[in-house]
């Protein structure tokens, strides 16, 4: 290990190359940027982000976030320490390879709107589903294998990554909209309590108390900016948050959603298969298998 902060290791192939960043101290606002887009993903603990001319989220296990090419980023790492570091991997995915993996989609998988597959948007932030996650954990092994067909074995992995990536990007819902608020908006501060008080029960009322609104009002400009009711973005974020908990093999599904702030486990679970179409537990087996297999 060279340094508490942002102890990296990279491999590099044709067409990519990945770093895995473990941080063992708590730290702000430690810079970072990559030359080529880059996919970074959650492994472990938490990360604040900022980005430029976007409000500062939060980055958990499960997800993940598409970059642009020397897209300055700030982090805070509040929670990391040596006995649990926090664990990221970032992919820098060469455009060559992206435009490639584009023109075989537009060759081979065309829309039904007949517009063209084009770049996806930079700054998406999204829970990785259960696809993403395995290829993330193939690759994961396969960067790391001494095996003399693994360049072969990345390409492929890659294309089907991007691919899963672009079709998760076009069925986002709120994800840009969020991002683009204004820091100063009613909203941002009401997103913002939401996302930190998730545990805790949240209602419509008094979410419109905190942006000076009449519940009415509120639920109208909520819907408008955001394309989604407040309780809609409610349960993704509680969900959002659930996907990182059941990545931990220790956690019971009871703690989860009574951490996630859900009242019962029958609505935890509905909710839940609606947006990973698993129940939590069969969600939670299929991830340890991964692993296992990975």
């Amino acid at each position: 290990m060279e340094t508490l902060v942002e102890n990296q290791t990279s491999y590099t192939m044709n067409n990519a190359a990945m770093h895995v960043f473990e941080t063992h101290q708590k730290a702000e606002k430690v810079l970072l940027k990559f030359d080529q887009p880059v996919l970074a993903s959650m492994i472990q603990g938490k990360k604040i982000m900022h980005l430029r001319d976007y409000e500062s989220f939060d980055f958990l296990p499960g997800e993940s976030l598409v970059l642009p090419a020397n897209e300055k980023m700030s982090i805070d790492f509040p929670e990391a320490m040596a006995k649990n570091p926090t664990r990221c991997l970032a992919m820098a995915i060469s455009e060559d390879k992206i435009n490639k993996v584009l023109q075989f989609m537009n060759e081979n998988m065309p829309k039904d709107s007949k517009e063209e597959w084009g770049l996806m948007d930079y700054n998406f932030h999204f829970v990785n589903d259960r696809g993403i996650f395995q290829i993330l954990q193939r690759l994961l092994f396969l960067f790391s294998e001494d095996h003399p067909s693994r360049d072969f074995f990345v390409d492929n992995m890659l294309r089907e990554l991007v691919i899963r990536i672009l079709q998760t990007n076009e069925r986002k819902i709120y994800s840009s909209a969020t991002l683009s608020l204004q820091k100063d908006s009613r909203l941002t501060e009401v997103i913002r309590y939401i996302r930190e008080n998730l545990h805790t029960s949240l209602h419509v009322d008094d979410l419109s108390k905190r942006a000076c609104m009449s519940p009415s009002h509120f639920y109208r400009t909520f819907k408008t900016l955001l394309g989604i009711s407040p309780v809609e973005f409610i349960n993704n974020e509680r969900i959002k948050l659930a996907v990182g908990l059941l990545q931990d093999p220790k956690r019971s599904i009871k703690d989860v959603y009574l951490d996630c702030g859900f009242e019962s486990r029958s609505y935890f679970n509905r909710v839940f298969k609606s947006h990973q179409n698993l129940a939590p537990g069969e969600y939670q087996s299929k991830i340890k298998k991964s692993r296992f297999l990975s």
